[in-house]
């Protein structure tokens, strides 16, 4: 049985996490760099035609991450469905409709993202989704 230590600690790093899915829903990219730590490691799964697919490191690079994101992409609906606390990881588990800007093509993606946090701070985010059906989107006709 989780003491209510773990308990205590899981709930706020489920806490976290959540405040960073409500800055990302009111378009606060810079809380959402207040929430990770200076060396981050930042992953998302894709090949290399999804123009924001890759991994980086640091603020600043997640910062890039944003940006390619919000060049790429117009993203029609986010929503994140579950949240799963186990010590210092939070999974969320959700999807999304986006429409790829540069094929007016439309996306729709279930994903999965997993936080891992210390100190308060997330050190690692790792996200899978549908890398097929996003890939395709990003492809012209």
């Amino acid at each position: 049985m989780p003491t209510k230590e773990l308990l205590a600690h899981e709930q706020a790093n489920l806490q976290t996490v959540q405040q960073i899915y409500a800055a990302f829903g009111r378009g606060d990219i810079q809380a959402v760099l207040s929430a990770l730590s200076d060396d981050v490691e930042w992953t998302v799964t894709g090949p290399a035609e999804v123009s924001y697919a890759g991994s980086r490191r640091g603020r600043s690079e997640v910062a890039q991450f944003f940006v390619l994101l919000s060049q790429g992409v117009e993203i029609q609906r986010f929503t994140p469905r579950e949240f799963i606390a186990h010590g210092d990881t939070v999974v969320v588990l959700g999807d999304e409709t986006m429409r790829i800007k540069a094929t007016g093509k439309l996306a729709e993606n279930p994903w999965v993202m997993v936080f891992t946090l210390r100190e308060d701070r997330v050190v690692r985010f790792r996200e899978y989704d549908d890398t097929a059906a996003v890939a395709s989107a990003f492809r012209p006709a």
